[in-house]
């Protein structure tokens, strides 16, 4: 069986608040994959972000939101037809979440390789819930916070 059956067929089986959570971040990480063809400083211009973090917070409203975004960004990057990687999933995930009035820090991390080659890194925060880029984030020294208020802090 192709990978697009297997693909339909994930999508066909999600509730119909999923399937259209999966719609919306494939146009969002399009369009933050476009935007990730500039450089990040005007990005972060673009995005209208502050240079400090959003709270911590665990919310009961809150918190089934962002991880149903976070399970949307996940589902649907894996199957694009170009690169989601960090970046593109961090910044698609900023917006959903802003689209819901909801806070969120994007990070960008640094580290050495194994081979010694400098790697970079993006991940999303909301709360205390990694949204996108969560994985090995230990390895990584914070270089840049942008976080994207809602509210006032």
């Amino acid at each position: 069986m192709s990978s697009k059956t297997l693909l339909f067929r994930s999508f066909t089986k999600q509730k119909p608040a999923m399937r259209k959570l999966i719609i919306e971040a494939f146009f969002y990480l399009a369009y933050a994959r476009l935007m990730n063809l500039r450089p990040f400083a005007k990005v972060a211009e673009m995005l209208n972000c502050v240079k400090d973090e959003s709270a911590y917070d665990r919310s009961p409203d809150l918190d089934p939101i962002r991880l149903s975004v976070a399970k949307a960004i996940h589902m649907t990057a894996k199957h694009t037809p170009w690169k989601s990687e960090c970046l593109v999933t961090s910044i698609a995930g900023m917006i959903m979440l802003e689209r819901r009035k909801i806070d969120s820090t994007l990070y960008l991390g640094v580290a050495r390789s194994n081979s010694g080659e400098m790697v970079a890194h993006a991940w999303l925060r909301s709360g205390q819930l990694y949204v996108a880029g969560a994985d090995g984030i230990e390895k990584y020294t914070v270089v840049g916070v942008f976080s994207k208020r809602t509210s006032e802090p």
